[in-house]
């Protein structure tokens, strides 16, 4: 970065140094001078010594002038005056192309790669006559011999590979070591194949031979240990180039070979015939189990004898352990089919464990197959008789457990149970638990390439914009007088962030004064000026760029992937103004708010959000539970083997979503009590290396706690329909909700202190705020200024957990296209599993009149028992449920406005209208229940 620096600075600044050098100098010679003169008054007291002057100097005769001294200096001025406009115009055109776009700079090395081999084509397959071809016999034929022919084509393959590929500069230096090793070794052994000429028999001789590099390529091994031993060296130097050249290891050849056979159709893939094998009966499976998961669609029950029932697969899942590998290239295709009434039945209990104290009833199949099962005892008895076996897959092999990550809890707590020593005590029971979040566990799953998502070009360093608003800042400050200086910028993919430096005594707020005119000088409105700037002594002025770029989803990936990053909830945000790529850890922040104005980029940040995790982690990692009130923005990635329910669009059942949410927590909270951990990842590290096992007795399994991520795209709509219900469960959920792996991501674009409340406020440490319409809103969501100031698409300011100041970015980009595909890998390595009992809340509450109240239970009696003796009167209500005449009176008023009995006609006893077979129906509407 070079500096600017204003022309009025520049005379102080320098005369500066030489006067504070001066100063100490005569301090010196001051007290020096004392003690001499001392001296010499103690020894000659009567006398003065007087002073002496000085000499005077003799002048230095000048040198006569000479021709020959007048003539070198005209030469001189000449040759520095030639040197100083040549060296000018190069340094002009060095600027220019620094300047000049990479894209512009890359095409035009092409485009000369391209002109060389042409003129190199015309001099060796044409016979070129005249100094060019003359020159290409020299250089081209000299130096490779007999295949000076093949130099044309070579330089023609890089020119159109740096054509149609200028996005991957780092394959350049491999290609041409590659190259380099590949020609050496090839022209060496044509040069021996030749006779091995030496330069006594002539130019000629070498030139039809390998030519001036095959003859230093092989002379000094033929010299050395004879063409026995040199022909092999230079093959397998020629066999090295062309491995680094296809990019190709040793261990990976005879499958390279194997594929180029089967893209040549010579060879059959042999993973196709086995996927063809295994999958043709999973894919009418799958497809079916969906179909009838799905909300929208009504449910289709198939009439043959084996039909798929998904409700029978989830509890299937319960007697299955899971420990699929986190990668793999390829599903496992041995898979059997099959499983006996016992091994359903096992399963069916293992549901049922703990699921009736909790509240939450096991679906029909596992109630109708666990008939007569004690809770207390949790001993199931002899089960009803299955009438067909259920099909159902092996489960895969355990996987090695995964390196566990580290958390704030398990840093900042010195209690933390060391996993390496034995495990803590058992307890005497284990706390109810319902069943855990279980996957289907027949395949293997395979996590999405990062190929499935396109990779972006390199980043601009500097631009002529920049100089220019460079140059707009350092007049700003000429005009107004202010001693500052910009000495640097960093530039982002949205906006540049310039460094100013201020001189000496001049206040900060000089240059924040002047942020109307900076807006004026650069013709931009969206000037953000930070003071300081974080950990310099600098003031940033950040300006928009009019030339934008581009942020990819898969660059800030393969970032993590590359720096071996194996947290399944990384997820990445963008790019900020330094040129560095945001990541950060869901499990880490732990819960965050994206709030924005329509347009300014929150959803695809959501869609980042969503894919990251896609891309990442298996389902056996993180599962998901995602509230679209909109029901447009998250279709797409409906079906997807994260999800434990469909896609939720009613902000009712978004609600009762939250509360399930609840309740899972808690219970997380019971076991992690109950075998004495602190966090869900010792815990699920303790599960995996079989420390910590259920007592004796008990029919349930311990398996791994997946992390638990809740996506919610519009607050403001559950807010409306149920504010307190969704702020309580956010609330809770926020705040103890950390230690066990659940984590909440809320996005608004109304960011209001009624939808945003200061409660859901506290609890979400983490921030993200897009461009909104008012400082207002910037307040609610950041507690601070500066969101209004943000220039939309994408531009966002990023403060997370425990950072004191926003960081400026631009947030990731991901195409339609990109998330179809990443979806549908992800929906062919496996089916959704849903739970039943995330959104029945409704279903199973019960809705009871208000005008009821609390005489439910009375109004049941007098319904019951005036329908069964057909006898409706007021004075028998107060006899036989001893009530006095005002509360009889309530009852029968309220039978006769749900048309139990009729109206009063005086002293006379009321018409009962409901039938004695109704009673039923009559109790279960009153009680607020469905009827039948």
């Amino acid at each position: 970065m070079s500096a600017v620096v204003s022309p009025g600075n520049l005379t102080p600044m320098a005369s500066r140094p030489s006067a504070a050098k001066k100063q100490p100098a005569r301090k010196a010679v001051a007290p020096a001078k004392a003690p001499a003169k001392r001296a010499a008054a103690k020894k000659v007291p009567a006398k003065k010594a007087p002073a002496r002057k000085a000499a005077a100097r003799k002048p230095v005769p000048k040198p006569a002038p000479s021709p020959t001294g007048g003539l070198y200096r005209v030469v001189r001025a000449v040759w520095l005056g030639l040197a100083h406009a040549v060296g000018a115009v190069f340094r002009g055109i060095g600027t220019g192309a620094r300047n000049l776009d990479p894209a512009h700079r890359k095409d035009g090395v092409a485009l000369l790669l391209l002109g060389i081999a042409l003129i190199v084509a015309a001099g060796t397959w044409a016979d070129l006559r005249g100094p060019v071809g003359d020159l290409v016999e020299i250089l081209v034929t000299g130096a490779f011999g007999r295949l000076d022919l093949l130099v044309p084509i070579l330089f023609g393959v890089v020119a159109v590979r740096l054509i149609r590929h200028p996005e991957q500069p780092e394959a350049n230096g491999r290609i041409v070591i590659g190259l380099s090793a590949l020609l050496i070794g090839v022209l060496g052994q044509v040069h021996i194949a030749c006779g091995s000429p030496a330069r006594s028999e002539g130019m000629q001789a070498i030139r039809d031979a390998g030519g001036l590099i095959g003859w230093a390529a092989a002379t000094p091994l033929t010299f050395t240990m004879t063409e026995v031993l040199a022909v092999p060296l230079l093959v397998l130097l020629t066999v090295f180039g062309l491995l680094v050249v296809t990019a190709t290891p040793v261990n990976a050849i005879p499958q390279r070979l194997r594929q180029l056979g089967v893209s040549l159709g010579v060879l059959r893939d042999p993973e196709e015939d086995l996927l063809d094998e295994a999958y043709a009966e999973d894919d009418e499976r799958y497809d079916e189990q969906w179909r009838e998961a799905l909300p929208a669609r009504p449910r289709r029950r198939s009439s043959a004898p084996q039909a798929y029932d998904p409700e029978v697969a989830e509890e299937e899942a319960l007697s299955r352990r899971r420990g699929r590998p986190r990668r793999s290239a390829v599903p496992q295709p041995d898979m059997q089919r099959g499983m006996d009434a016992v091994d359903v039945a096992a399963a069916a209990a293992a549901a049922l464990d703990g699921a009736v104290l909790h509240g939450m009833p096991p679906s029909p199949v596992v109630a109708d197959l666990t008939q007569g099962v004690s809770v207390g005892d949790r001993e199931p008895t002899t089960p009803t008789p299955v009438p067909a076996a259920v099909p159902t897959p092996t489960p895969v092999p355990a996987a090695r457990p995964r390196q566990e990550r580290s958390t704030p809890e398990k840093a900042q707590s010195g209690a933390v149970p060391d996993l390496t020593k034995s495990p803590p005590e058992q307890p005497r029971e284990l706390p109810p638990r319902a069943e855990q979040l279980q996957l289907a566990g027949d395949i293997t799953y395979a996590l999405p390439s990062l190929d499935l998502l396109t990779r972006g070009g390199p980043g601009k360093a500097r631009s002529a914009a920049n100089d220019a608003i460079v140059a707009a800042l350092t007049n700003v400050f000429t005009e107004f007088k202010v001693d500052a200086a910009v000495t640097g910028f960093t530039r982002g993919p949205t906006v540049t962030r310039y460094e100013v430096e201020l001189g000496p005594a001049v206040k900060v707020e000089r240059i924040t004064a002047l942020a109307k005119n900076i807006a004026y000088a650069v013709a931009s409105p969206d000037v953000r000026i930070i003071s300081p700037i974080p950990g310099k002594s600098a003031v940033g002025i950040e300006i928009p760029n009019t030339d934008r770029e581009m942020v990819n989803l898969g660059d800030v990936l393969r970032l993590a992937e590359s720096a071996e990053d194996d947290d399944p909830m990384l997820v990445a945000f963008g790019k900020d103004v330094e040129g560095g790529y945001v990541m950060h850890s869901l499990a880490k922040m732990p819960h965050m708010l994206v709030a924005g104005a329509t347009g300014s980029g929150k959803s695809s940040c959501i869609n980042c959000l969503i894919t990251s995790v896609m891309m990442r982690a298996t389902p056996e990692d993180v599962r998901m539970i995602l509230v679209d009130p909109k029901r447009v923005e998250l279709t797409a990635y409906e079906g997807i083997p994260h999800l434990i329910t469909p896609i939720i669009t009613n902000p009712k059942r978004a609600a009762e979503a939250l509360q399930w949410v609840v309740r899972e927590m808690d219970l997380r909270y019971d076991d992690l009590a109950a075998y004495g951990y602190r966090h869900i990842d010792d815990f699920n590290k303790a599960v995996r290396e079989g420390k910590v096992k259920p007592p004796e007795g008990s029919e349930r399994e311990l398996q791994p706690y997946p992390y638990l991520l809740v996506i919610v795209d519009e607050l403001a709509d559950l807010m409306m329909v149920a504010p307190r219900d969704v702020e309580d469960a956010i609330v809770r959920i926020t705040q103890l909700a950390r230690a066990a792996g659940i984590h909440l991501v809320l996005a608004t674009q109304r960011p209001s202190v009624d939808v945003v409340t200061g409660l859901i406020k506290a609890n979400v440490p983490s921030r993200l705020a897009f461009a909104t319409s008012s400082l207002a809103d910037s307040r609610v969501i950041l507690d601070q200024p500066g969101a209004e100031k943000l220039i939309g698409k994408g531009d966002g300011l990023f403060l997370p957990m425990g950072a004191n100041k926003p960081t400026r970015m631009q947030g990731a980009f991901v195409t339609e296209a990109e998330v179809a595909a990443v979806v549908q890998h992800c929906k062919d390595q496996m089916a959704p599993v849903f739970r039943d009992d995330v959104t029945v809340g409704t279903k199973q509450k019960k809705e009871i009149d208000e005008d009821i109240g609390d005489d439910l239970d009375l109004l049941c009696q007098a319904a019951e028992l005036v329908v069964s003796t057909q006898f409706g009167s007021t004075s028998m209500l107060q006899r036989k449920l001893r009530v006095g005449f005002a509360k009889a009176g309530r009852l029968m008023d309220l039978m006769e406005s749900r048309n139990i009995v009729g109206p009063s006609e005086g002293s006379k006893a009321r018409d009962v209208l409901v039938k004695p077979d109704e009673l039923d129906g009559v109790l279960a509407v009153i009680r607020g229940e469905s009827e039948g």
